[in-house]
């Protein structure tokens, strides 16, 4: 199963959720993540609070969601906005007719921020993989 999170500048809260659940997902899903108006950069708070917690964030980048809504792009079943901007947004077309969900999830604006946000963000997808893994119809 591939999943897209999207959120506005693809920096923070997008990047988190795209490296935790590739790192906790082990192969049954794969995570990507991209921006309405990608800022271009990672950001270093972003970086940082994966490395405490042990999660891998090699090769992450900010992109445009414009790479996903190709035909060429890996093929979405489930897009997940993270953020209330993302999700006000009039999306493109995607490929395939995937599920999407929203998530709400406040803009880490300052340091401090990001540990309570990352964990918000882990709950989330713990209970995305449990539905997942139960197979049960549950909402995400």
């Amino acid at each position: 199963m591939n999943v897209l999170f999207l959120c506005t500048g693809n920096s923070a809260r997008s990047i988190m959720a795209e490296c935790y659940l590739n790192h906790v997902a082990q192969g049954r899903m794969c995570a990507f993540s991209a921006g309405i108006f990608p800022t271009g950069r990672v950001n270093p708070n972003a970086l940082e609070t994966l490395r405490r917690h042990g999660v891998p964030a090699q090769n992450v980048r900010s992109k445009n969601w414009d790479e996903f809504a190709t035909s060429e792009a890996p093929r979405m079943d489930l897009i997940i906005t993270v953020c209330n901007n993302a999700a006000g947004e009039i999306c493109p077309v995607w490929p395939g007719a995937p599920l999407k969900a929203h998530w709400s999830m406040p803009d880490p604006v300052d340091a401090a921020m990001f540990d309570s946000v990352f964990g918000t963000i882990r709950q989330a997808i713990d209970r995305l993989l449990d539905v997942e893994i139960k197979g049960e119809g549950a909402q995400v």
